[in-house]
């Protein structure tokens, strides 16, 4: 029971917030949008990764090595897209301060491939991957 209210009350709390964010972004146009994905993970960062842990542990699927949620930037454009949680040993986890996100297509765009990189940056200049950390869940945040 209470597992669910916290559940609940995270939910809510999100919706509240991100509903907001969309009235703002409807008005300021894109560049709010994308600066309000970091807003959200800074503000529901924590909450988030403990939501997905329970949820994977749930399952069975949970894992003994740290983790934590960050923002995911568009090597492209550099903006925030959304948000990810990312695995490894707690050294490494701690150093990752955003996922790059790097779009191409293939074969005439037949395929499309996203590669997920932890990263030491919240911006695309000057980053350096983290070895031995993996993205273990992509979060949407709809605006």
């Amino acid at each position: 029971m209470k597992k669910q209210l916290i559940v609940g009350a995270l939910v809510v709390s999100l919706a509240g917030f991100s509903g907001t964010l969309a009235t703002q972004a409807f008005g300021l146009g894109s560049v709010l949008k994308i600066g309000g994905v970091g807003v959200v993970v800074s503000k529901f960062g924590e909450q988030l990764n403990d939501f997905l842990n329970k949820l994977l542990m749930k399952d069975g699927v949970g894992t003994d090595y740290a983790t934590k949620v960050v923002p995911v930037l568009s090597v492209g454009s550099g903006g925030y897209v959304g948000a990810a949680q990312v695995v490894g040993p707690s050294e490494q986890v701690e150093q990752v301060k955003a996922v790059g996100q790097i779009e191409a297509g293939f074969n005439g765009n037949l395929f499309r491939a996203k590669a997920l990189i932890p990263i030491d940056a919240e911006s695309i200049t000057n980053m350096h991957r983290i070895q031995g950390v993996g993205v273990s869940a992509i979060i949407d945040v709809r605006f």
